[in-house]
């Protein structure tokens, strides 16, 4: 589940493997930002919500 919406976050936000070779600081706060706003979102839905 995480990694299906960590693909799909980095996707809408335009987080590519270009960004990734041109400027891979910035693509790794990016990338760090959706996991924890992922998991967020997983945590909640999987453990909070029961």
């Amino acid at each position: 589940m995480m990694d299906r919406l960590v693909r799909q976050m980095a996707k809408n936000e335009g987080v590519t493997e270009q960004l990734k070779s041109d400027d891979w600081l910035c693509w790794l706060q990016k990338i760090n930002s959706i996991r924890s706003r992922v998991e967020e979102i997983v945590l909640h839905d999987l453990i909070y919500s029961f």
